[in-house]
């Protein structure tokens, strides 16, 4: 879903899902114009009822399948 919104930032380490306090990878802008956001398995647990109310996802959920570097990587 896209909006008319302005772009949204990144989401970091700091943004945390309103329903447990993991890390949010998915920020929901409401119809209303409220926001939420929700960490990957909350987003799959409501994602039906969360697009009825949803004016724009920015979903990042393709960061979890992310490899970090490791120092051993970076000497090659």
């Amino acid at each position: 879903m896209t909006g008319t919104l302005a772009p949204t930032q990144p989401l970091t380490a700091a943004d945390r899902c309103d329903r447990c306090g993991a890390q949010a990878y998915v920020r929901v802008v409401l119809n209303s114009g409220g926001e939420l956001l929700f960490c990957a398995h909350h987003m799959r647990e409501h994602d039906d009822s969360i697009r009825k109310i949803a004016s724009e996802i920015q979903d990042e959920t393709s960061r979890l399948q992310e490899t970090p570097a490791t120092s051993a990587d970076e000497e090659r």
